[in-house]
């Protein structure tokens, strides 16, 4: 029999938790495995989760197993409805529109990822040199965020987008720079509130210099809310980028996007309105589940939290 004079359940140091269950058997469970449970019991995120995976997976198998080329040209078999060999029909030109689908959906995906990575490093970067200096080093950053947050993001976008979009990089460059704010004001708060903490006192009492302090007492503390902000980042990046090509600024022929087939698929609204709602739909899809999977990481990540979704 269990102790009643004993708890089911004690805390003990920060990221463990120990039972005690029939003759004294501890079972000690760590921060990364109350992190899972917590984030395998929200149902939508793991959804979202194994959507995402299965329709990025599909992006890249599909073309490769397929003999069709999203840009070969099939004259006498152009504006095709949809059938067996070609499921989303074709275009003007004889194209395939599965394949140009997923050829374009692949690129948009990655510029989501570069965005996401470009906008973690500059954020992270910045908001972390706020933080632990302060004074004119935070009035400085603080004045570049501000000035980044009046601009409207859009007219930097048609601006910037005309001169120099293009390829690829060129656009994930550009988006990164208006898309690392969130990131960055995230990181400066935490760490205007974490170097004021006893652990970070001793380490600089003990002679630890800023760069170790900040890379390693406080900066793997500030990771959990960044890692929620890079799903968001990458819908946003997504969002904006098929904004770009819709508008003609984003990526060159031949190569394409999401954004580039709803611009070409414009003219047939009132004929074949699938030529807008597949990629829009492909759009849609995969922020909703970045939102899902980013609201799940939350929940999960939160230390001070033990409510398991049911």
């Amino acid at each position: 029999m269990t102790d009643p004079l004993l708890p089911d359940r004690i805390p003990t140091i920060p990221g463990f938790e120990v039972s005690f269950a029939e003759g004294m058997d501890v079972t000690a469970r760590s921060y990364s495995r109350q992190t899972w449970d917590r984030f395998r019991q929200h149902k939508l995120a793991i959804i979202a989760f194994v959507v995402l995976v299965l329709l990025v997976a599909s992006f890249w198998i599909v073309p490769a197993l397929s003999s069709l080329d999203a840009t070969s040209r099939n004259i006498p078999e152009r504006q095709q409805t949809p059938s067996l060999k070609h499921p989303f029909g074709t275009d003007e030109l004889g194209r395939d529109l599965m394949i140009r689908t997923f050829e374009g959906a692949k690129i948009s995906v990655r510029i989501a990822l570069t965005v996401a990575l470009l906008s973690t490093v500059i954020g992270t970067f910045l908001g972390a040199v706020a933080g632990y200096f302060g004074k004119w080093v935070d009035a400085v950053i603080s004045q570049i965020i501000n000035l980044v947050l009046v601009v409207p993001g859009i007219v930097i976008l048609l601006v910037v987008g005309i001169k120099y979009g293009g390829s690829v990089n060129q656009i994930s460059v550009l988006l990164a720079a208006l898309v690392w704010i969130p990131i960055g004001r995230i990181v400066r708060g935490m760490f205007f509130q974490l170097k004021e903490q006893e652990y970070v006192q001793a380490a600089k009492a003990a002679g630890a210099g800023p760069r170790r302090i900040i890379v390693r007492h406080i900066l793997p503390n500030v990771m959990g809310p960044v890692l929620v902000q890079i799903t968001l980042v990458a819908g946003t990046a997504i969002i904006l980028e098929s904004t770009l090509s819709f508008l003609g600024l984003g990526v060159v022929p031949p190569a394409t996007s999401l954004g580039t087939l709803i611009d070409d698929g414009k003219s047939s609204l009132d004929t074949r309105p699938s030529r807008i709602l597949v990629p829009g739909g492909f759009v849609v899809l995969m922020v909703l589940c970045l939102n899902f999977l980013g609201d799940g990481l939350r929940d999960a990540l939160d230390p001070t939290s033990r409510k398991v979704r049911e």
